[in-house]
């Protein structure tokens, strides 16, 4: 629906965004390493051994084909992995616009663990939600979606300039731009048909604990934080 493009919010705290930077380069070299060049059967044995499949975590369906890790493992791999250029570039711009600030504001190890439990609630709500399917989640959606609620909520009047529909740019405010964003996730959520590939279960379930982490850990959030 819309691509970000830059925000006018400064870093306060840190002097630049490492763990945002560090996240970056490793779902980039992850997907160099496992994706990018390889032909289609095995992505298939990769997204199968390292994505989140519900019907195999919650022990619905027997764990098929490649099994290097103990199915709960895959709650954290498979936010490190995607399916294709446009997933990878959509999620890590996405991340690298928005999570500057909010490592700014939970400093960058706390950073790490929110953006973590953002991916893992993600994961878990689109397993709850679809818990007969045996189709592997991927893709750090679900995480860069707990950011993007933590940036709305902690700086609402920043200003984003963002392209719509790809083609139109304009300057809003973080909070109508990433309340239409959460909008579009619900909207799509049951306009989506049985063959969608995209799991906004994991968008919606990423936002809503960004949300309530934020509001949770508000008043102990390093100084700087909801001045936007």
């Amino acid at each position: 629906m819309f691509v970000p493009l830059h925000d006018d919010t400064p870093l306060k705290v840190i002097r630049f965004q490492f763990m945002t930077l560090s996240l970056v380069i490793a779902n980039v070299v992850l997907f160099l390493m496992t994706v990018a060049f390889q032909p289609d059967q095995v992505l298939a044995a990769i997204a199968a051994g390292f994505g989140l499949v519900p019907s195999e975590l919650l022990g619905h369906a027997p764990v098929g084909g490649l099994n290097p890790l103990p199915e709960p493992a895959t709650l954290f791999t498979y936010m490190f992995l995607h399916a294709g250029w446009i997933h990878l570039i959509s999620n890590m711009l996405f991340l690298w616009v928005f999570a500057d600030n909010i490592e700014d504001a939970f400093g960058t190890f706390g950073f790490l663990l929110f953006y973590l439990l953002c991916g893992i609630a993600g994961g878990l709500t689109h397993v709850l939600m679809t818990s007969e399917s045996a189709a592997p989640l991927i893709g750090a959606s679900g995480a860069v979606s707990g950011v993007l609620a933590a940036y709305m909520m902690l700086y609402p009047k920043a200003r984003v300039l963002v392209l719509f529909f790809t083609y139109f740019p304009w300057r809003m405010s973080a909070l109508w731009v990433l309340g239409i964003w959460f909008a579009f996730q619900i909207v799509s959520l049951y306009l989506a048909g049985p063959d969608d590939a995209v799991a906004w279960w994991a968008h919606i379930g990423g936002f809503v604990a960004g949300l309530l982490l934020t509001f949770l850990l508000r008043s102990r959030l390093l100084t700087g934080a909801g001045t936007g």
